[in-house]
């Protein structure tokens, strides 16, 4: 049996949730809308230009419905402190969270990041919620991390076969790094 095809109101909805995220690449001040976020477009961009958003483990893959979308980015000012910039990729792969950590272990380690929190190669895989590293470049504290907790994307991540994975590469919006740079851990 075949499944039905999508309404044309939800294909619509589907191609505007993928779309524009990516269209709005450095406008950070028109989405957020926020007085926080104002004047942090070239943050972003840069923030999307990290090389470490474009390395995946072998054989990880954009989920299939999210081919072609890339980096989306954003600035989220919640007024409960500073401005979080930040750039993402969501990546399916179909091996175990633990492959994924240690490529991006490896990965980040070349690149200069320290660890801030890894869950180390004796975890079991199932409890890897993510990893993540930090560092400073051109004045900013950075904060990159690999977080398998992907229930919050609408639409879900389609995976056929393993996990979904998202990276992210963030700051605060004057770079400082303050509390907010930090693991969830």
């Amino acid at each position: 049996m075949s499944p039905t095809p999508p309404s044309a109101r939800a294909r619509v909805g589907l191609a505007a949730a993928l779309v524009l995220p990516a269209a709005f690449l450095g406008a950070c001040s028109v989405v957020g809308g926020a007085d926080g976020c104002r004047g942090t477009a070239a943050d972003i961009e840069r923030l999307a230009t990290q090389s470490v958003l474009g390395s995946v483990p072998a054989g990880a893959t954009a989920p299939s419905n999210y081919r072609g979308v890339g980096v989306t980015t954003g600035c989220d000012d919640d007024s409960s402190g500073k401005p979080w910039l930040h750039a993402d990729r969501l990546y399916a792969f179909p091996g175990k969270r633990v492959d994924v950590i240690a490529h991006y272990t490896a990965t980040a380690a070349a690149a200069g990041w320290r660890p801030e929190y890894d869950p180390g190669p004796g975890a079991p895989d199932a409890t890897v919620e993510g990893a993540c590293w930090t560092r400073t470049a051109k004045g900013r504290h950075l904060l990159l991390t690999v977080d398998f907790r992907t229930g919050g994307y609408s639409p879900a991540p389609k995976v056929s076969k393993g996990i979904a994975y998202e990276v992210s590469v963030g700051t605060t919006s004057d770079g400082t790094g303050g509390g907010e740079a930090s693991c969830w851990h």
